[in-house]
């Protein structure tokens, strides 16, 4: 379903009016247009299933790779997003992400580990569905089902309204295959991320 930004359009508009502004004033009389534009870009993952997005970027390499006793993580840290909040559509910011995973016979190519971040975090969410949608992504890319997600990120709904607590974050860790059950295979992850 793509996004419809001429529907986006008229109810900001509308918005605007309920929260008693005129959307005529100068410095308004673009923003329902801005606001589509916007929202076609920062909801893009809405259009694209978990499938969709692991046959996007399905870019492994398995040539010139020994992995058949591996033990080794991959491990991308640091990746920075943002996403949106499904409860009040409020900015969920300031996110960093790690991924790591166990290889099992090819690995993905580093720089499709962010752009599988990015996308998934394009929708209207919780901050767990996400550690849980790219995992599921990256388990089907790489085929391997031993992948960790953690991320942390400050959530606007907290900092900015209601308690205001403009210094809480949130932590989540997602735990699949070995990685579920081996408290070592978690400590690896997470000292290696702590770096």
């Amino acid at each position: 379903m793509a996004i419809d930004q001429e529907k986006i359009e008229y109810h900001i508009r509308g918005l605007l009016e309920a929260i008693g502004e005129d959307p005529e004033r100068e410095g308004l009389k673009e923003t329902p247009q801005r606001v589509a534009k916007m929202y076609s870009e920062v909801f893009e993952g809405i259009n694209y299933s978990n499938q969709e997005i692991a046959t996007m970027f399905d870019k492994t390499f398995s040539d010139d790779l020994d992995l058949s006793t591996a033990q080794d993580m991959v491990i991308v840290k640091d990746i920075s997003a943002f996403s949106y909040c499904e409860h009040h559509l409020a900015l969920m910011y300031d996110m960093k992400i790690a991924v790591g995973y166990i290889p099992n016979g090819k690995v993905i190519g580093l720089s499709k580990i962010a752009r599988i971040v990015d996308m998934v975090c394009k929708r209207l969410q919780l901050q767990e569905r996400i550690g849980s949608d790219i995992a599921t992504v990256i388990t089907m890319v790489t085929g391997s089902p031993d992948v960790a997600v953690a991320i942390k990120a400050s959530h606007s709904c907290m900092t900015a309204r209601g308690i205001s607590n403009v210094t809480s974050s949130t932590i989540t860790n997602t735990w699949r295959g070995r990685f579920q059950n081996d408290q070592n295979s978690q400590l690896k992850f997470l000292m290696e991320i702590q770096r």
